[in-house]
């Protein structure tokens, strides 16, 4: 048999134990966060029925699910007369039943009402796991994933909204980010202006050419707003909201004489202020925290999804696109035939947030930190000597390993170096007579003769 080349499926990663220990820095860090906040942590699993997670993302998201075949001889089961159409969308149904989820909303859904008799609402959840998306792999896009989601569903109370401003503040602030800012619009302003330019109709196609602003400029969206539908007379009267600028106040009051017929645009202001009222409220007590929040009506975020306020967070640190976003939606348990329980959420983009800390050097010297301290091994006797120090280590929590063989100092000393263990303890025939220990820093090499208690008391402040 000959030997197969090992190799990743396309789109996956593999983490390095030093990769790991920095993701999980984020990951705790932001889940202390939601706890603080009255978050609760669920989990839901990796795969789901295929019926649960079809029709729920339209046509193009259906085609990235990533399908389970069937257990077994799933041919058998197979028409022939749909085998002889070689058509695999008609057999999907016959020879796959699961799938592996495609993100944790729709699991989240599913969630709420399979146990809607146990969870009291509102119901305040967090989930941080792997999604998969048979997607065209590229960089920064891959098929294996993990989203960090934030959720609270049953409740209206735009209380939640800026809670959630908050919870972006003191997470990405924890993680060291210090100029970032959290975008907030609504649906319904959005819906309004396309209203008042007399194109309702055209909602989805104005807010995808405005959301373009950043990219393309305005001459592009301009281009793109006649291509779509609307006429000059129309973009006239855009042009100064696309451009609105000032204060978050003067926006709103700009957006109150441009909205003033319409009752749905009017609404969407109304709750922009309340949202910018409880933060305000809630920071009167909490002068260190001063979030950088900015009303821009370009944006949409997937505007069909969301009903409300929505969000987006952008780090202006590095380049990098939206490092978080979400916002409020309506029904979302209403595909299970759960109705009327609206809901908002928000997510963290662990990935990038991870190539931020990377690029501005953020993960502290602790994120890194694996094993403190390597007691070394010459032989049998000072293996023996060594055993019960190693333990007197571990019970004082510090992170400590014997090398598990006799070898040469220059092999344990590579060891340690590779392994960036900032100590190593020598123990040779003096140091076991004299009941002493030879404390090596690594960085700096200096070796110092000392007990075992102050080896240990040394250790716990370094």
């Amino acid at each position: 048999m000959s030997n197969i080349k090992p190799s990743l499926a396309k789109g996956t990663r593999d983490f390095s134990p030093q990769e790991m220990v920095k993701r999980n820095y984020i990951f705790d860090t932001i889940k202390t966060v939601f706890k603080k906040y009255g978050y609760a942590e669920i989990q839901t699993p990796s795969m789901e029925n295929l019926s649960t997670l079809t029709g729920k993302y339209g046509d193009e998201g259906d085609k990235l699910i990533f399908k389970i075949l069937n257990s077994g001889d799933f041919l058998s089961k197979v028409k022939p007369e749909l085998l002889s159409q070689a058509n695999s969308n008609a057999v999907t149904s016959s020879i796959s039943e699961k799938a592996l989820r495609y993100d944790l909303t729709v699991p989240f859904a599913r969630y709420v009402v399979m146990h809607q008799n146990d969870i009291s609402l509102p119901f305040k959840r967090f989930q941080v796991q792997p999604v998969w998306r048979a997607d065209r792999p590229q960089k920064g896009r891959y098929r294996e994933f993990y989203q960090c989601d934030v959720d609270v569903v049953g409740s209206d109370s735009l209380l939640n909204e800026a809670e959630f401003i908050l919870i972006y503040q003191e997470a990405l602030s924890n993680l060291g980010l210090k100029d970032f800012t959290i975008k907030i619009n609504n649906r319904k302003i959005l819906s309004g202006i396309a209203e008042v330019v007399g194109k309702p109709e055209l909602i989805i196609d104005m807010t995808v050419a405005i959301d373009k602003l950043d990219k393309i400029g305005l001459d592009g969206v301009i281009k793109e707003l006649l291509e779509r539908g609307f006429t000059e007379a129309d973009i006239d009267r855009l042009k100064p909201v696309i451009l609105l600028e000032g204060t978050n106040e003067q926006k709103l009051d700009s957006l109150k004489t441009v909205l003033s017929v319409s009752a749905t645009g009017l609404k969407g202001v109304e709750e922009i202020e309340a949202v910018f009222d409880y933060v305000n409220s809630m920071l009167k007590a909490d002068s260190s925290m001063n979030p950088n929040v900015e009303l821009d009506i370009t944006l949409a975020r997937g505007l069909n999804y969301y009903t409300g306020c929505i969000f987006e967070v952008k780090t202006n640190e590095v380049s990098m696109g939206s490092i978080g976003g979400g916002g409020r939606y309506d029904d979302l348990t209403g595909m299970f035939g759960l109705k009327g329980l609206t809901g908002v959420g928000v997510s963290f983009g662990a990935d990038r947030i991870y190539d931020v800390l990377q690029e501005l050097n953020l993960f502290p010297e602790s994120a890194a930190a694996g094993t403190k301290v390597l007691i070394s091994n010459f032989d049998k006797e000072a293996e023996r000597y060594a055993l019960p120090i190693l333990q007197q280590l571990r019970g004082a929590n510090i992170a400590a390993e014997l090398y598990p063989s006799s070898a040469k100092l220059k092999k344990q000393m590579s060891y340690a170096d590779d392994k960036h263990i900032p100590y190593v303890i020598l123990i040779g025939s003096e140091e076991m007579s004299n009941d002493v220990l030879t404390l090596k820093n690594m960085k700096s090499g200096q070796q110092e003769k000392l007990t075992i208690a102050a080896v240990v008391e040394l250790l716990k402040v370094n």
